[in-house]
């Protein structure tokens, strides 16, 4: 009874470790088989255009100096019923132009020491020009010295005084923009695998960055260079 015992204790170790054996090594063909399909190439495609901008945004400031308040409101109507005459004889709708609130400043009131400015008040108020017609704009900015010939003063050192151009009609062209990124980066990964010696597979993943609009240049902010860049993997087999 205990030789039987023995030997079918015997044939039991022997069966396990025939099993682990065998289960060892299909565990480690399996393996080498899943390696060897997880060969990938990682590429990257781009797809750049310009377009033209869709809106303009343009603000205009003037201002006027004075000592007597009265006088200073009653110029600053005058040259924004002045302005705005011009700009409609141009082309711009009046719809297309905002004027805010005027702004006083009392130079006094702000004033240290003894000496005073010539001027005691400077009044400024800003008109917007919100357009889609960029071409007239763009005319009518040319033209501003004709206004500076009848006395108006515009200033525009600040940034938030430039003209801004948009770009809204991104949505339109994103699809043919991600399809030309993905061709492009499609090309780069067929020449990978050709160069390798490989074959190319189906896409693992796929990353669409972001797309980005600039300038094409700091004299023709008007014109916009759209670009994105699509980051996609490909398996590679023999």
């Amino acid at each position: 009874m205990q030789q039987t015992s023995k030997t079918n204790a015997i044939i039991l170790g022997v069966s396990l470790f025939l099993g682990l054996t065998v289960l060892g090594y299909l565990l480690g063909n399996a393996a080498i088989k899943v390696k060897q399909f997880e060969r990938t190439v990682v590429v990257k495609g781009l797809s750049e255009r310009e377009y033209k901008a869709d809106i303009v945004i343009w603000p205009l400031r003037f201002t006027i100096s004075g000592n007597d308040l009265g006088k200073i409101y009653n110029g600053i109507e005058k040259n924004a019923s002045t302005i705005k005459k011009f700009l409609t004889a141009k082309g711009i709708s009046e719809k297309e132009i905002t004027f805010s609130a005027p702004q006083i400043i009392d130079k006094f009131a702000q004033q240290y020491g003894s000496a005073r400015p010539e001027f005691r008040y400077t009044a400024y108020q800003t008109l917007t020009i919100y357009s889609k017609n960029i071409d007239l704009v763009r005319s009518v900015m040319s033209s501003l010295s004709e206004l500076g010939k009848k006395g108006i003063v515009f200033t525009g050192d600040e940034y938030w005084l430039k003209p801004e151009y948009l770009f809204t009609r991104l949505n339109k062209v994103k699809p043919a923009m991600i399809e030309e990124a993905t061709r492009n980066a499609r090309k780069v990964a067929e020449k990978f695998a050709k160069d390798s010696h490989s074959k190319l597979g189906k896409i693992k993943r796929a990353s669409q960055g972001r797309f980005s609009i600039a300038p094409r240049d700091k004299n023709n902010p008007q014109i916009k260079k759209v670009r994105v860049v699509s980051t996609i993997e490909y398996y590679l087999s023999d």
